[in-house]
């Protein structure tokens, strides 16, 4: 499962990205917004709240450049999220990042693009390995 949000300025994109999840079948949850003008960190604590209570394993957070919803997204516990406006970017946040959250900007993307980063951040696995130790020093910045 998937959680979904976008602020105002990302809410075409929002819709979007819903439509290419049903299309490729991936069940999600749209934790809104469709009000304008909308405060992105609330949108990334919905989404980012439902990956912590175990209800999606990954979150989709849009806004008009990603990096808001990003710094919002980093600041909740145990979320590893990448503003991502590339293909090569997005694989390798989750090869090597095991990113869980992917953030994508609608005034920096188009819907192609988007499916094309989408396609590379579902598509990969986290590669493990000698990757996990520096994940695991990452995640320990929380306790510090």
């Amino acid at each position: 499962m998937i959680a979904i949000g976008s602020d105002h300025a990302a809410a075409d994109l929002r819709q979007t990205v819903k439509a290419y999840l049903d299309e490729k079948g991936i069940a999600y949850k749209d934790c809104g917004t469709d009000q304008s003008p909308s405060d992105y960190p609330v949108i990334a604590k919905a989404v980012c709240g439902e990956i912590q209570a175990g209800n999606a394993d990954t979150g989709i957070l849009l806004c008009g450049t990603g990096i808001g919803m990003c710094m919002a997204a980093n600041k909740c516990k145990g979320i590893r999220a990448a503003v991502c406006s590339e293909s090569y970017s997005a694989r390798f946040t989750r090869l090597h990042n095991d990113a869980n959250v992917l953030c994508m900007g609608a005034r920096v993307v188009g819907s192609g693009l988007a499916a094309e980063i989408l396609d590379a951040f579902l598509g990969t696995e986290f590669e493990g390995g000698r990757h996990q130790r520096r994940v695991d020093m990452v995640m320990a910045l929380e306790e510090a």
